[in-house]
């Protein structure tokens, strides 16, 4: 066979396949393990990796009084020695894994994320989390934005490299419908330095799946996740850890 017969034939073998990114793409991309959220066990898609993790993102609700703490917290908080992946979370609770706590930090984004094991693989934006990207006043200050937007690419970067993780979950926004990037992104934009100061409630949760394996940019893998609440501060920087003043509820913002 010639090589412009042998060209022929793989065009027109290209032509019925699709495209080759398009092929790569399908075959990456997992069906979701249920059809929707009401049909999704607290454990989610627990055999993909770690039924015992994505219970404690799946948790709606806690009634305890939160412990105030702060973002340099968490920033210290060491990594477990010994777990490994799917077993006990013990020494995880010994590290704190599971309390109630409040933060005072600066969201700089409010990412929608994609399919994942604690929610089925479901996909649509109300069936999917949102990553909260937090940082310190410190960082903030030693990052400023200007009016570059490509400079300000790198500046993200950098504050991302000292930031920690809150998550919104689509079981908390079921009570909590403003708890989307939808309501929050926009008045992280509209903030000076593009950086928002809010008082976050949730709990306190070691992301062991990124600690075994695909490791985010931030300081380390504990999280506040799930939120369970948040307030948004309506005086810049002017709003105090431990007084209401200034303090605004993400629920009651139009």
């Amino acid at each position: 066979m010639t090589r412009r017969a042998l060209l022929v034939c793989l065009f027109a073998v290209m032509a019925l396949q699709g495209p080759l990114g398009a092929q790569s793409s399908r075959r990456q991309q997992k069906p979701p393990c249920e059809p929707n959220l009401a049909a999704c066990p607290d454990e989610g898609c627990g055999k993909q990796f770690d039924p015992n993790l994505n219970v404690r993102k799946n948790i709606r609700s806690d009634d305890r009084p939160a412990t105030p703490e702060t973002l340099t917290w968490m920033q210290n908080l060491p990594n477990p020695k010994h777990f490994t992946k799917g077993g006990s979370r013990e020494e995880l609770t010994a590290l704190g894994e599971g309390q109630k706590l409040t933060v005072v930090a600066y969201v700089i984004a409010a990412k929608q994320e994609g399919a994942e094991s604690c929610n089925c693989g479901l996909t649509s934006k109300p069936e999917t989390d949102n990553h909260l990207v937090l940082v310190t006043k410190a960082t903030v200050s030693k990052y400023p934005v200007s009016g570059d937007p490509e400079a300000n690419k790198k500046t993200f970067h950098q504050r991302e490299v000292e930031s920690e993780t809150a998550e919104f979950t689509p079981r908390v926004r079921l009570d909590h419908p403003n708890f989307t990037h939808e309501k929050l992104q926009p008045l992280v934009n509209r903030a000076a330095q593009k950086a928002l100061l809010v008082r976050v409630t949730g709990r306190l949760l070691f992301d062991s799946e990124h600690f075994v394996m695909h490791p985010l940019v931030r300081v380390n893998n504990w999280e506040v996740h799930p939120i369970l609440k948040l307030e948004v501060c309506t005086e810049g920087d002017g709003c105090e850890a431990t007084g209401d003043a200034g303090w605004k509820s993400l629920d009651d913002i139009e």
